[in-house]
């Protein structure tokens, strides 16, 4: 697979994150994937190796800088879509990956644009309950969600935090550790205490306590950019060190030896992921965020108890065997893999190539549907008017207008499909076509699909993404993904285009059969949405012939069609 990796981070500076996505990328490529980074740096001759990957042959490069990062805290930089945007979307356009993983989208970065905007296959991971205040409108999410095939997390209290931002289902992964850069060393006596400024309480019950261990070192590791250094106590002369560790590498060399390891309150999950595979024994004392003090007295236990002391240390490394960059590989290879296998295969040469063309309007209504005054024969005659082969008479949870359609279009050449637009009980509505029989309204999506397939019918989704009113969400659309036919990537009625380039988007994105209609409730807008198709006889030949339809966009001012709707049914309210 040709996979790209996207992270908001400078590359050119320490982040947990970006660990966590260089061992992801080492390990696919160990695999045989090709994988590239793409993030942002500070660093120059990054900058420069990327604009020409970039401009060049894209040889399949390891990383694309995309552009310089944009400082918005002392902690971390994030490329913002300022100067990156272009460089961004050639990228994608020239990398032509299988998937596209943007890691901490809930930020305004790169991998939010990525995922937004990315034709190819997706995934989401979450790392942090911090990072997910972007993007702040509802709208903007649910446009987010729906190109996002696969949400991921590293714990289950993220995966909970980020449903909320963004409901879904979530997949926890690892954090990715080397096994190998963290393979337990001979244990001193030492306790490294991740530092952070809020944990001075627990520093000073740490003191107290190894200062009636004389034998005992204390180490107090940073891991973030230090805003001040914090005091060495006296009472610990020459066995109290501060020490900085913003990459792995640094802090595989303090927690390798490390007989135990105190976790700071907000620390990094990373950290205490790399301490157990260091063979370090943890502590994490219930209650330990409201009383550290308790966090202290474990520690004193353990310095005491030397068999309580190791058998933490089994259990820690017990628990990092399912922490490795191998395991983390093996599960998200599974996602990709289960990603691409939605993906529908493309079809031979059409077998109908010598048949006439015909333009076929795939969704209309007549006086059967509440908000629709068009007669019956009004629409097969307008219909063979306007040139129109075929039509799809879908009225509004009723099957009547299709029967009497087909009844009344024997003697025509115009072809009428039966069918019928059902709406379900909360996510939208669902089209039946090639039906025998009414289906009841209602029903859940699933149960509705179900129905429609039962009596041979083909389903189509009409107007996907149509957010002014109830759709699918994108959890269901994925669920019922193989089931679904034919995507409606054009409906001349929706008021913003952007709805239909989502459904266009989207079909294209797994290779789905796309349907286009009018939805038309007066003649005027019959045929304004359509798709030029080889003729055609039953739903077999009918599939075939459309997946290499040409989609037909007519429109009219929409202001114009929906006054005559209400025109026609104020003069029937007359009536």
């Amino acid at each position: 697979m040709r996979i790209a990796l996207v992270t908001p981070f400078a590359w050119s500076q320490p982040h947990d994150v970006n660990e966590h996505v260089d061992v992801l990328a080492r390990e696919l490529r160990r695999r045989g994937h090709a994988v590239t980074v793409l993030a942002p740096s500070n660093r120059a001759r990054d900058l420069a190796a990327g604009r020409r990957a970039l401009l060049g042959a894209f040889d399949e490069p390891e990383l694309i800088a995309l552009g310089p990062a944009v400082p918005i805290s002392r902690r971390s930089r994030m490329g913002v879509p300022v100067g990156v945007r272009a460089s961004l979307s050639l990228a994608l356009a020239r990398g032509r990956f299988d998937v596209v993983h943007g890691f901490e989208p809930g930020l305004p970065s790169l991998s939010y644009l990525a995922l937004r905007d990315a034709a190819a296959l997706t995934a989401a991971t979450f790392f942090s309950t911090e990072r997910l205040g972007y993007p702040p409108g509802r709208a903007q999410r649910e446009r987010l969600l729906a190109r996002v095939d696969a949400l991921l997390a590293t714990s289950e209290d993220v995966a909970e935090a980020a449903a909320v931002r963004f409901p879904g289902r979530y997949e926890l992964v690892p954090h990715g550790i080397d096994p190998e850069l963290f393979a337990p060393a001979e244990k001193r006596n030492l306790v490294v205490f991740e530092w952070r400024q809020t944990e001075r309480p627990l520093l000073r019950a740490l003191v107290h306590e190894l200062a009636q261990q004389p034998d005992w070192e204390l180490v107090l590791l940073r891991t973030r950019t230090p805003a001040s250094r914090p005091g060495v106590s006296p009472r610990l002369r020459g066995r109290m060190r501060v020490r900085t560790g913003r990459t792995g590498a640094a802090r595989a060399e303090l927690l390798r030896p490390a007989a135990i390891f105190v976790p700071a309150g907000e620390g990094l999950p990373r950290v205490v992921a790399e301490a157990q595979t260091a063979g370090a024994a943890i502590v994490a004392p219930p209650g330990r965020a409201t009383q550290p003090q308790l966090a202290a007295a474990e520690t004193a236990r353990m310095i005491e108890d030397e068999a309580f002391r190791a058998r933490r240390a089994a259990e820690c490394l017990a628990a990092a065997q399912s922490q490795t960059a191998e395991v983390l590989a093996d599960r998200v290879e599974e996602v990709y893999e289960r990603l691409a296998s939605r993906r529908r295969s493309h079809t031979t040469r059409s077998p109908f190539e010598e048949r006439d063309w015909i333009v076929a309007d795939l969704h209309l209504h007549t006086s059967w549907s509440h908000d629709c005054s068009i007669d019956v024969d009004e629409l097969l005659d307008h219909a063979e008017a306007q040139g129109l082969g075929a039509i799809a008479v879908t009225d509004h949870n009723v099957f009547g207008g299709a029967l009497e359609a087909v009844e009344r279009a024997r003697s025509r050449r115009l072809v009428v499909i039966p069918g019928e637009e059902v709406k379900t009980a909360d996510e939208g509505e669902v089209i039946g076509l090639f039906l025998r029989e009414e289906i009841a309204r209602g029903m859940s999506f699933g149960d509705t699909v179900a129905a429609i397939r039962a009596q041979g019918g083909l389903v189509y989704l009409p107007h996907p993404f149509d957010r002014l009113h109830a759709i699918p969400t994108p959890a269901t659309l994925h669920r019922h993904l193989a089931e679904i036919d034919v995507l409606e990537v054009y409906n001349a009625r929706l008021l913003f285009e952007a709805y239909n380039e989502e459904a266009l988007r989207f079909a294209g994105k797994y290779n789905l059969t796309p349907g286009a209609g009018s939805d038309a409730h007066v003649l005027a807008g019959v045929g304004t949405g359509a798709v030029r198709m080889r003729r055609f006889s039953g739903p077999e030949e009918f599939l075939v012939s459309l997946h290499d339809a040409e989609v037909l966009r007519r429109p009219k001012s929409l202001v114009y069609l929906q006054g005559l709707k209400w025109v026609a049914q104020a003069k029937e309210r007359v009536r």
